[in-house]
């Protein structure tokens, strides 16, 4: 089949595809992945096509509209800004979306843009899968991950649910009815409809909610394609003494890098270990000896032979965290981290969530002192490594192709 799978946001939100893309790119179908620009070189060697999207998210974040996020101190007030950040964005990228759309038999729809994907999949009359990296979906169990971990109760849980689901819905509410104008989309024929979708995560992270309907599924993680190999500095550098304590905030931004920066270089000479640092889109930065910074790494070589990793708890980097079988510290930035913190701490591979500002010395040294968490993070590493994500989504095409 020719697929054609489109996501949008950070690299947290692209990087699942395309090891799911290789994966189904194995399986002897033709797969298109729309993204970001910026986001290409992740695709290399992995047999997926690339198709570019306007806006570079990075830019946006860093931008006076992104830097704004920080001043909302509600996961509901920072979903609001974010909204109001992307309503730009989504008209920016309509145009490609529809473009590239008309070379699949079938789209694959990440969370990011599911009302969108949705209304250009009924305008062309191919069927569609969405593609969700976080229970999006409302549940009595558990409230809205872009809200908090605070329990509203059953029947909250679902109305926050809810009111995020309707939140995305208005986010693209013009791009649609623009898409109307244009003859490509009829009234109504996408609003509310139910639709396929399977969860890039594991059950055993995130069992699924016992009362969410039929058709949602939880697949299991989509590793993303990573080659190549570690720089020769950082492969000195984990050969010159004990495993490294890693910390990076992935796409996350801070309003004072430069504070942050020092509070982390701080802790981890106070803690006696030595550090890997990623600058990050943070901009973080240390020296000395004993810490090294460094670039965008594969974190799937690197995470086996830290000590620990400090985190900003974005579902891409908890699941790698997870796969590579270490403890961590997560200090939650922004967004849904906050529901993958609560999470780590659950399954025991992290000793508690620490804000980014109290990061310490004693935090580092209970991840990599106290042996029950690297224990539990191996033992469930294991059972991570015999589940396949992608056989999951290849059932569902199967299942879309005999129902078209």
């Amino acid at each position: 089949m020719r697929i054609v799978m489109m996501t949008a946001g950070s690299r947290g939100d692209v990087a699942p595809y395309t090891g799911l893309g290789a994966g189904l790119v194995r399986a002897g179908h033709e797969v298109t992945l729309a993204a970001h620009g910026v986001f290409e070189p992740l695709v290399a060697g992995s047999g997926v096509r690339f198709r570019p999207l306007p806006v570079d998210p990075r830019a946006e974040l860093h931008s006076a509209r992104g830097r704004r996020l920080h001043d909302a101190r509600t996961g509901a007030g920072k979903l609001v800004r974010l909204a109001s950040m992307a309503r730009g964005a989504v008209d920016e990228m309509t145009a490609a979306l529809v473009e590239v759309a008309r070379e699949g038999e079938v789209l694959l729809v990440g969370g990011a843009l599911g009302p969108l994907g949705y209304a250009i999949a009924d305008g062309l009359s191919v069927p569609a899968l969405g593609l969700h990296l976080q229970p999006l979906h409302p549940t009595g169990e558990f409230p809205a991950p872009v809200l908090g971990t605070r329990s509203l109760g059953t029947v909250g849980n679902r109305l926050s649910g809810r009111a995020v689901t309707t939140t995305v819905e208005l986010l693209f509410s013009d791009a649609v009815r623009s898409l109307r104008r244009h003859g490509l989309v009829t009234a109504g024929r996408s609003r509310r409809r139910a639709r396929p979708v399977l969860h890039g995560y594991s059950e055993l992270v995130v069992p699924r909610p016992r009362d969410w309907p039929a058709g949602l599924e939880v697949a299991g993680y989509w590793w993303p394609h990573e080659t190549g190999r570690l720089p020769r500095e950082l492969e000195d550098f984990l050969a010159a003494g004990p495993p490294p304590v890693f910390v990076g905030l992935g796409s996350a931004t801070v309003p004072d890098p430069v504070r942050v920066s020092r509070e982390i270089v701080t802790a981890l000479r106070a803690a006696k270990v030595r550090g890997i640092v990623q600058r990050g889109w943070a901009g973080l930065d240390a020296g000395g000896d004993d810490i090294l910074v460094v670039d965008e790494v594969p974190h799937s070589l690197l995470f086996p032979r830290t000590a620990a990793v400090v985190h900003h708890a974005g579902a891409g980097t908890t699941g790698a965290v997870l796969r590579a079988g270490v403890p961590s510290v997560p200090v939650p930035v922004q967004f849904d981290a906050a529901f993958w913190a609560s999470r780590l701490t659950a399954l025991g591979t992290a000793p508690g969530i620490v804000p980014l500002r109290r990061l310490t010395s004693g935090a580092l040294r209970r991840a990599v002192e106290d042996g029950s968490h690297r224990a539990r993070a191996r033992a469930l590493s294991d059972r991570l490594a015999v589940e396949d994500g992608v056989a999951p989504v290849l059932a569902a095409l199967a299942r879309s192709a005999r129902s078209s």
